[in-house]
């Protein structure tokens, strides 16, 4: 093994101050996380949140306004034989619609100088076998994304990156990927994983890494996180903004979820209860929302403001 070698195997993926600027626009604004070995991290985040520009400069695909990324102490472009220790998915859309999944395959085999030995036990691996020989042009995007997928695991690389793997999966294709993240990471491999699929990622990952408006919002073991989310309640009221104008003025934060229903963060039943009655608001539901991956990304992404600091949530 190579110097080199052991600065990528069993890596470490470092995010360190990123920011990326597309004009006036900030994607990406002083962002820094760490991905650690042998863990399922996902990274999360509403639409545009800068998830995938970040991603794109880990894998060297976009140039970073200031600020860096690493895989193992090292630049992706300066990992010698990059396939064989990063494998990535970013979106199922670079394929030949005319060519089979088999002969897509081998081309990628040949173009990263990879042995296409490996071809029979990827294609098992993703359940594509019986579907090989067809063209990709008739794959459904489920199927693409699973071809995709052994695309990036041909250099049994130590190292993968999923920017939303699970699209276009059935129930059945998303619980398949679970396991096969979950095993590949018993191996000791990193894997990130961006999703918006939050009910999926609560079951699949060990870390999460929640960014909102291209900024750290949280980062840190799951079952630690969700455990110091603070509580909310869901309401269910004919009176929705009068209800809203009483939780703001006793210092609570309501956020609406439909025309009659109405999320109040940072209040217990005991508080909110006698508050409601005590002004003489209808009720139709009064429900205490489990402090779970949704009601920390909400807490966390839907209220904040441009140079807000991400609270202090790792462990000591």
């Amino acid at each position: 093994m190579t110097v080199a070698d052991g600065a990528v195997r069993g890596a470490t993926i470092e995010v360190k101050g990123l920011t990326k600027r597309f004009g006036s626009v900030t994607a990406v604004d002083d962002l820094s996380f760490t991905v650690k070995p042998g863990r399922i991290t996902g990274f999360l985040g509403p639409n545009g949140a800068g998830k995938t520009t970040t991603l794109r400069i880990l894998l060297d695909l976009a140039t970073p306004t200031s600020g860096s990324c690493s895989i193992g102490g090292l630049r992706y472009r300066d990992i010698p034989d990059p396939a064989r220790r990063v494998g990535a998915v970013l979106e199922a859309t670079n394929f030949h619609p005319s060519r089979r999944a088999r002969a897509h395959l081998q081309m990628m085999a040949i173009e990263a100088g990879l042995d296409s030995s490996r071809i029979d036990a990827v294609l098992a691996l993703v359940g594509l076998t019986a579907d090989a020989r067809r063209k990709v042009g008739g794959y459904s995007l489920g199927m693409r994304q699973r071809l995709q997928l052994a695309g990036a695991l041909l250099g049994d690389p130590s190292v993968l990156v999923l920017d939303e793997p699970s699209n276009g999966l059935d129930p059945q294709g998303i619980a398949w990927l679970r396991d096969l993240l979950r095993h590949l990471a018993s191996e000791g491999r990193t894997i990130l994983v961006s999703s918006h699929l939050l009910a999926e990622m609560a079951q699949t990952v060990d870390d999460v890494v929640i960014v909102s408006r291209g900024q750290l919002r949280a980062q840190g073991p799951l079952s630690i996180l969700t455990s110091q989310s603070q509580s909310s309640m869901r309401v269910r009221t004919p009176e929705l903004d009068r209800l809203s104008a009483v939780a703001r003025g006793a210092g609570y934060v309501p956020r609406p979820l439909g025309d009659d229903t109405v999320l109040v963060d940072g209040v217990t039943p005991e508080a909110l209860g006698p508050l409601i009655a005590s002004n003489g608001i209808v009720v139709y539901e009064l429900v205490q929302v489990s402090q779970n991956l949704e009601s920390l990304f909400l807490e966390l992404t839907t209220s904040m403001t441009p140079h807000e600091q991400p609270p202090e949530m790792v462990p000591r």
